[in-house]
């Protein structure tokens, strides 16, 4: 069985901002394999079910970005998981494009609070993620303004489109094709408006 955890903040006020493209891959995900919403525990709201052949729990922490190891450690000590092997961890990440995508077997949080803290809960750095370009902030606003705003229409669709690859991205993850699912995935170039 796999977890697949996608960050962000709750509550209606932070739906589809930057910040919350984790969220978006997890709707995504619940809709397209029809996952059955399980309810809150574990510091999440959760779901379980099947993509493919392969049994998943899918999450979306209640904890705020900042906290969203606590939630992480809940689940994967829960389900007796091993997150080096079975954690997949979907994000936003402001140094690439919008709508490119970057697959990684392990890392650092490149200065992410949200990946610092499941580092430190983890103990690990070794567990896959998936990151989603939300694009670099304008010269002098604050970093937590603009993740915590929306996209412009035309950047919109280009997460869209890359939330989908991402489904599918995981698909191949979940069948233990993580380098061919780097392969074919990370940092596809988008034809962005001039």
């Amino acid at each position: 069985m796999y977890i697949i955890v996608g960050l962000g903040n709750p509550t209606r006020q932070y739906e589809h901002t930057r910040h919350n493209v984790g969220f978006d891959v997890i709707d995504y995900l619940i809709d397209t394999y029809r996952i059955p919403y399980s309810g809150v525990g574990h510091k999440a709201m959760y779901g379980r079910g099947m993509i493919g052949s392969q049994k998943v729990i899918v999450a979306k922490p209640v904890t705020y970005m900042n906290l969203s190891g606590e939630s992480v450690r809940e689940l994967t000590n829960y389900y007796k998981i091993d997150p080096e092997h079975e954690l997949i961890v979907i994000y936003d990440d402001v140094s690439l494009a919008p709508g490119q995508i970057r697959i990684r077997k392990k890392g650092s949080a490149g200065g992410h609070n949200g990946i610092k803290n499941i580092i430190a809960q983890l103990g690990t750095q070794n567990f896959m993620r998936v990151k989603i370009g939300v694009g670099e902030k304008p010269e002098g606003w604050d970093l937590a303004r603009y993740v915590l705003g929306h996209f412009p229409d035309d950047e919109r669709k280009m997460v869209d489109e890359a939330i989908e690859r991402t489904a599918k991205a995981v698909e191949l993850m979940l069948q233990g094709e993580v380098d061919k699912a780097m392969n074919e995935y990370n940092c596809i170039k988008q034809t962005v408006k001039e």
